[in-house]
């Protein structure tokens, strides 16, 4: 793997299921994605996508072939191994996935805490840091509740920044958002590639925002169909 690649793909395979009903949803699947850069996943529901991100992403176990992900292989890894490595990563879905009783505060400060990374004090600094980057510095103290949908993806963005990760996954991530919103959150992916080589991998359906991406990869029934650098 060479290293300027976050990430490399071989020869991936995924089935899910046993038996007559085990059905292949990645075929044979090749991928190098460098530092720094903005890569989308794009096709349609069903292609294959979200299950590439999740195998990269060390959410699935890698059944056939190679996924080195930052010079580590994850075919046959340990599970300790990959909680390890996921500590490195930041994700980012559709759905937020944010903890109803705790303040927009609290939710982005447990992307800091869950890695026991900085005394409490530099942790809040960091999270109050992060959500004015977002836009929300007059929303830290609200409740989920108490928040837009849009308002909502945005705190989920912040708990996915703050621990600086060094690859970020992202699912849908500004499908709840406006375009202006949208375009805010994607571009400050770009310019982490670019201030600090943070790897963004994101499947999405809009767009507006494909301008913005170094590469452009689709999927259709699980196989790769193009592969467009910008």
């Amino acid at each position: 793997m060479s290293e300027n690649n976050a990430i490399s793909v071989m020869g991936l395979n995924h089935f899910f299921g046993e038996g007559e009903a085990r059905k292949q949803a990645i075929w044979d699947v090749n991928l190098n994605v460098m530092r720094g850069s903005l890569t989308i996943l794009m096709g349609p529901s069903g292609s294959g996508k979200t299950t590439l991100l999740t195998l990269m992403g060390c959410l699935r176990h890698v059944q056939e072939g190679s996924v080195n992900l930052l010079g580590h292989e994850l075919n046959g890894a340990l599970d300790a191994q990959l909680m390890l490595l996921r500590r490195r990563l930041g994700f980012i879905f559709q759905a937020h996935n944010l903890h109803e009783s705790l303040t927009a505060t609290q939710n982005v400060q447990m992307g800091l805490q869950v890695h026991g990374r900085g005394k409490p004090a530099v942790q809040l600094a960091a999270t109050r840091h992060m959500l004015d980057i977002v836009g929300l510095a007059d929303r830290r103290d609200y409740l989920p509740g108490n928040l837009s949908g849009g308002q909502k993806q945005r705190v989920a963005v912040a708990r996915a920044l703050v621990s600086n990760p060094e690859v970020i996954f992202a699912d849908e991530p500004t499908a709840a958002l406006d375009k202006d919103s949208g375009m805010n959150v994607v571009a400050m992916l770009k310019a982490l590639g670019k201030t600090r080589q943070t790897t963004t991998v994101m499947v999405t359906h809009d767009n507006r925002i494909l301008e913005m991406a170094d590469r452009i990869i689709t999927m259709e029934e699980g196989r790769i169909v193009s592969d467009s650098k910008a």
